[in-house]
């Protein structure tokens, strides 16, 4: 024997008998799993009084949950459990044996200590643990739970009535959701209000908005990816909106925006409920139910190719249209309290009152960013004006151009579509007066993001 092997042996000897002292008992077993030596320390604790009533036996039929046979099999060592005898519960460690050429002979065990109060401190480092990850997971399911129901749809005009009963007659059914409405109509707080009161309120609700994810991630970001799907992708797997909405509802805000190649994933997962991750092959089966949203005419799109008909027919089952804010301006009244009672309550200020004259001025207004563009004026309005009360003076400064603008002769003959994105236009056009052609305070003012608002400008042609 080399004086390397023989000091490696002595070594091994030598923490053995250590490690044996310092336990509450030892044991070995054969390849056979059959008891080969017991210290007397282990006799004592099992309640043996001679160690030949079980060299020889199974260790199964001494000791009923011992996991020493397991290690024999699979060479795998345990090294830390909780085994149950009769009414005592040990702190054990398992480790398999071999002999020169690596094949396991046998596996020894060790009772580390009789009794779980030696891992109260560990035990309640766990708990602890256990207990953030709780706390963690309970406010990650609150943050994909909706904050709105039907009761904060705002408004007593018959369009909002009829509204609200839609909504809980589609809450009712399964099957997908078109929403149809103006930019800044509310058409998320409705999708959250039809989930809230379906039979999914209890699970997921998810949001995504399309035109605000760039194109080579969308996917990703619906399907997920794969460990190692590409360059840099995350060694986990990364979760993508469908699996994270699994049980819930998904909605899909500006529907329009969706390229064309993921249009037809988005139909598969809609007629099959199953998507297979980026860069992985494993199907995925998944129970979500779809809310869709847009600002756009899918059917027009779907003329002109870049929206595909089976993909429209498939989200059109259930159709919701919400009213632009200029068809109720009943409301407008309802809406400014809130928005009001919200802001004060934010910024820590006074209420601040809409008199009479005032609320005249806001019911003059055609507001083409309707709901979100009325929010925005009030905030506005609060933070500028010093007075205790809102009035036609000091809102008409944030109201652009008072009075509607009057629908000329040769906009009567123009179809829906037409007559929306001739309003839509005069909006822009505004709004860029307004701000002295700057991008970035004009897209403010109507609501809607800075690269939206290019497209508009270059949908509408309005160049400088």
């Amino acid at each position: 024997m080399s004086e390397s092997n023989r000091i490696q042996s002595t070594m091994v000897d030598s923490l053995f008998d250590i490690f044996e002292e310092m336990c509450e008992g030892a044991i070995s077993v054969d390849e056979n799993a059959r008891i080969v030596w017991i210290n007397a320390k282990y006799l004592n604790l099992l309640g043996v009084a001679d160690e030949d009533d079980v060299l020889g036996r199974d260790v199964a039929s001494v000791i009923p949950e011992s996991m020493l046979a397991h290690v024999v099999e699979t060479g795998q060592p345990i090294l830390l459990d909780i085994m149950r005898f009769n009414n005592r519960h040990f702190v054990v460690s398992r480790l398999p044996l071999h002999n020169e050429a690596g094949v396991v002979i046998g596996a020894v065990g060790f009772v580390l200590y009789d009794s779980l109060d030696y891992l109260k401190p560990l035990i309640s480092k766990f708990e602890l643990l256990q207990q953030r990850l709780s706390s963690a997971e309970a406010k990650l399911a609150a943050a994909r739970r909706t904050r709105y129901s039907i009761a904060n749809i705002i408004g007593r005009s018959q369009h909002i009535c009829d509204l609200k009963e839609q909504a809980r007659a589609v809450a009712r059914h399964t099957s997908p959701v078109l929403i149809l409405g103006e930019t800044g109509t509310g058409k998320e707080l409705l999708a959250q209000s039809i989930h809230s009161a379906s039979v999914r309120r209890h699970e997921p609700f998810v949001a995504v908005n399309l035109a605000a994810v760039p194109d080579n991630l969308l996917e990703a970001e619906f399907f997920g990816v794969s460990p190692g799907a590409y360059t840099g992708a995350d060694k986990r797997t990364g979760l993508g909106k469908f699996a994270l909405a699994n049980g819930g509802t998904l909605f899909l805000d500006e529907i329009g925006d969706m390229p064309l190649q993921l249009q037809a994933k988005l139909l598969r997962v809609l007629e099959e409920q199953e998507f297979e991750p980026v860069g992985s092959n494993a199907v995925q089966r998944v129970d979500v139910r779809i809310i869709a949203a847009t600002s756009q005419d899918l059917e027009a799109k779907v003329r002109q190719g870049s929206f595909r008909s089976d993909l429209y027919y498939r989200l059109n089952v259930l159709l919701v249209a919400v009213p632009p804010l200029r068809e109720r301006l009943d409301d407008i009244k309802s809406l400014s309290e809130y928005f009001l009672e919200t802001i004060a309550a934010r910024s820590g200020d006074a209420l601040k009152v809409i008199d009479p004259d005032g609320l005249a001025v806001l019911e003059s207004h055609n507001w083409p960013g309707n709901v979100r563009e009325l929010k925005n004026t009030l905030e506005r309005a609060c933070l500028m004006c010093d007075s205790a009360g809102l009035s036609a003076d000091g809102l008409r400064p944030f109201v652009p151009h008072g009075a509607a603008a009057p629908v000329t002769a040769a906009e009567t003959g123009l179809s829906l579509p037409a007559r929306i994105a001739s309003i839509e236009r005069q909006a822009i056009s505004r709004a860029l007066e307004m701000t002295g052609g700057k991008k970035a305070p004009a897209a403010r003012i109507l609501g809607i993001s800075r690269s939206q608002l290019y497209d508009k400008i270059r949908d509408h042609r309005l160049y400088d």
